[in-house]
């Protein structure tokens, strides 16, 4: 399981590093604004992706343990 969540948020920050990259290199500042945005709301969705994978694991493993 902390491979899935690690790999879904590597993912969504890779995506984010893109987008500032991208935003370094523009010459328009308001393209290069709007791409930085979407490069902040893309480490948001990483940072709950991480937490919405955790609380499915935790109840997946609280599930098994009462099974037992």
């Amino acid at each position: 399981m902390t491979l899935q969540i690690s790999q879904r948020r590597k993912e969504y920050l890779k995506t984010a590093q893109t987008l500032l990259r991208t935003a370094k290199t523009m010459t328009d500042q308001a393209i290069a604004a709007q791409l930085k945005a979407l490069a902040d709301d893309y480490e948001r969705r990483a940072e709950k992706a991480s937490l919405d994978d955790a609380a499915k694991a935790l109840a997946r493993s609280g599930a098994s343990a009462e099974c037992e």
